[in-house]
């Protein structure tokens, strides 16, 4: 594998988490987001990482010092891309927005940039052609708090060059994930098609008045073992990311009840900034989460 130089197209949830993990591990990372508004609350968000790195890895100061250095930002896409050898896209879960970014993109990065979608439910196989070098593009996939969940999910498309694809999972590898190749192309990869219907269900609960959150959370703690439930999980993720997902499964489903639960996190969450994790409150409130507290299971 010969990359040096990374773009990471999006500071979202995890967009910035995907940059740092790659700056810390030695290579050099342009950050890309729409505006330099957004890049300085990324530039925030990357002193949290540092915290979560000492915590959970024992990282020194020289190593965050050496993450910091191979870290820099940009709002203008041309220059992001100029040197990159590996495009990864950590943009909103809309399809039109990803083809959007694409089709411009593609008139930008040089002919050598491999490109990823880092898309947690949709297929490699819908923005192929809008890359316009689709054997160089196929999707990368993190978990959230990808520094401890490091799990990196490659899956190609049909026209994915078998060569790019070993590169990328050499990559992945590079950056301290475990690499999961996937065969073929699957919604939702491995992760999430045992984690999408998990968190659907617990949704349909509460949208439907079953339960409460904290409720669902306990019983599932309780029976399973399981040290969060489908809402702490949901708060990692981002109620953005769920809203998104939510809404696009009810209107390719038709489903009411799945519209009943996009109509809940936009009202009771979205509306009111409560985004989960990233903002300091979604179902719980952070960074002391009643789930965490001794009593919460009594």
């Amino acid at each position: 594998m010969t990359y040096k130089n990374v773009t990471v197209a999006g500071s979202g949830i995890l967009g910035y988490q995907i940059a740092f993990q790659a700056a810390f591990h030695g290579f050099n990372v342009s950050v890309y987001d729409i505006n330099d508004e957004v890049l300085e609350k990324a530039k925030s968000k990357f002193q949290l990482m540092c915290k979560a790195f000492r915590k959970d890895l024992r990282a020194t100061q020289e190593q965050l010092d050496k993450a910091f250095d191979n870290l820099s930002y940009t709002s203008d896409l041309a220059e992001a891309v100029k040197d990159a050898d590996l495009m990864i896209e950590a943009i909103p879960e809309i399809p039109e927005i990803k083809i959007e970014f694409y089709e411009k993109l593609a008139k930008l990065a040089p002919e050598k940039t491999i490109f990823a979608t880092n898309t947690s439910t949709l297929l490699p196989s819908q923005f192929a052609e809008s890359t316009g070098r689709p054997a160089q593009f196929l999707a990368l996939h993190f978990a959230n708090k990808i520094w401890m969940h490091n799990v990196a999910e490659i899956m190609g498309h049909p026209g994915t060059d078998p060569n790019v694809f070993d590169e990328v999972v050499a990559f992945a590898t590079a950056i301290g994930m475990v690499a999961m190749p996937l065969d073929k192309e699957q919604p939702g990869y491995i992760m999430n098609s045992l984690l999408a219907p998990f968190i659907d269900a617990a949704l349909q609960l509460v949208a439907k008045e079953v339960a409460d959150p904290h409720t669902i959370d306990k019983t599932w703690m309780i029976v399973t073992g399981a040290p969060s439930g489908p809402f702490a999980i949901l708060d990692t993720i981002g109620i953005n990311t769920a809203y998104n997902i939510t809404k696009l499964s009810a209107e390719k489903t038709q489903n009411p009840a799945r519209f009943k639960a996009a109509q809940y996190l936009k009202e009771q969450l979205i509306d009111q900034n409560k985004l989960g994790f990233a903002t300091g409150e979604g179902f719980y409130t952070y960074p002391n989460p009643a789930f965490m507290q001794p009593d919460f299971l009594k």
